[in-house]
């Protein structure tokens, strides 16, 4: 997707694939041939400039036919470089105006609340967007209610824009900003398999307060190798050296 469109954000989609996957297979009660049933967990994608992953999960699990990814980024196509609600079957929000998405969570966790309704509600955030003051209003909201239908998935690959988070504006103590919040907080491999399901497998981490997942990542990771944990897999797509490399690696896992 990204080679035909020659587009940017692969290094992101590449560092939340796996958490992805385990959502959409093994985690969120949903229903792909009827995608806006009222009992389906929510899962917003506040990291939407990443969106090949999320449009390659949703058409792997069966919301739509695979074909439509060959117009991503494309005239005619129906896939934006921002994932857009209604854009196909399964996109829940419109996002990418860092710091909005977990903001959106928290209200449908709230609706959620008040209307009685046992769905979940997931929030995939990118590290950069925590230096936003909305995803902190929204983490303080989220605490005082003890949304504990609300989950928090930070794909921590320590990456942004301009730089390494460190060195952009340092989160660190990270879990323990969230703990001071009311929010109940664990770290994992997001590339382990085995730590995703057993974590997201006990959710809510604490009855009365919202889980966040503080998942350690690597940016590109599976991509072009000159290009992982570097800045330049924010906005270089691969060449087509790169990408026959890169399918080869991955077609022998």
């Amino acid at each position: 997707m990204s080679f035909r469109a020659q587009s940017a954000h692969t290094g992101g989609a590449l560092s939340c694939v796996e958490l992805m996957v385990a959502l959409y297979f093994k985690i969120l009660r949903v229903f792909p041939h009827k995608p806006d049933a009222p009992k389906r967990d929510r899962l917003v994608f506040s990291k939407a400039h990443d969106a090949k992953a999320l449009y390659a999960v949703l058409a792997a699990r069966g919301f739509f036919d695979p074909k439509i990814l060959e117009g991503y980024e494309m005239n005619g196509g129906l896939l934006p470089g921002h994932a857009t609600r209604h854009c196909v079957p399964g996109v829940e929000v419109t996002a990418g105006s860092l710091g909005h998405g977990l903001p959106m969570a928290v209200g449908m966790a709230y609706a959620g609340r008040v209307d009685r309704k046992n769905y979940r509600v997931f929030a995939i955030l990118s590290d950069g967007e925590c230096d936003e003051g909305s995803t902190w209003e929204a983490a303080l909201l989220a605490g005082q209610h003890k949304l504990d239908n609300l989950v928090a998935i930070v794909d921590y690959n320590k990456l942004q824009g301009c730089g390494y988070t460190k060195d952009v504006l340092d989160l660190e103590p990270f879990a323990k900003k969230w703990l001071s919040f009311n929010w109940e907080a664990k770290e994992i491999d997001g590339h382990n398999f085995t730590q995703i399901l057993k974590t997201l497998s006990q959710l809510p981490f604490k009855s009365g307060k919202p889980s966040v997942v503080i998942a350690h990542t690597i940016k590109g990771l599976g991509g072009a190798a000159k290009h992982v944990n570097q800045v330049s897999s924010q906005y270089k797509p691969p060449t087509s050296d790169e990408i026959e490399i890169a399918i080869r690696e991955l077609t022998k896992i």
